[in-house]
């Protein structure tokens, strides 16, 4: 003995737990997924007047960054990456980026930086130039999400409370 169901047609109402346990439910015409149609690649994006532009932000910094094919290096405000990056740890951050691409050589980038300190401003160059990167070169996208370029780092400086020194420390406790 076979019973045979059709498809309910979709309505607004909601079904009780007894009528969901013994009637079908319908989901539409969705096609099953298989592991050949999971990952669509992106379009490459279309660059504005011969700019792929990116924007990350990190602390209270912003990063406006554009990418072209070329080999002038990065410029930070007009200045060439290392003038304007003191440190070699913020200076190694935004090269990680072109460096896990291979694009070190192949790509020119200027960024337009502000707000914030060195090390939030780096970390928004990083960020904007992945996001650039991805609309330039959409097949780095697993390159750029597996060291974690694209991910945004909602950390910030913890507000001053009242009745305290700082965001967690309370005044010195006298006895007398």
């Amino acid at each position: 003995m076979t019973e045979e169901t059709t498809p309910e047609p979709e309505t607004t109402e909601t079904m009780s737990s007894t009528e969901s346990a013994t009637g079908t439910i319908t989901l539409g015409d969705a096609p099953a997924e298989t592991s050949e149609d999971t990952f669509t690649p992106r379009e490459p994006a279309a660059p504005v007047h011969g700019w792929w532009w990116g924007t990350g932000r990190r602390k209270a910094s912003v990063a406006r960054v554009r990418v072209q094919p070329g080999s002038e290096g990065v410029l930070c405000n007009g200045k060439p990456l290392e003038e304007y990056f003191c440190t070699p740890r913020d200076r190694n951050s935004v090269i990680a980026v072109l460096e896990a691409t291979n694009m070190l050589g192949q790509v020119s980038v200027k960024a337009n930086l502000n707000g914030g300190g060195t090390t939030g401003q780096a970390g928004a160059v990083v960020m904007g130039l992945a996001r650039a990167l991805l609309g330039y070169d959409p097949s780095v996208e697993s390159v750029l999400r597996e060291h974690g370029f694209l991910s945004r780092d909602a950390r910030r400086v913890e507000r001053k409370k009242y009745g305290q020194a700082g965001a967690r420390r309370g005044f010195q406790f006298s006895k007398r």
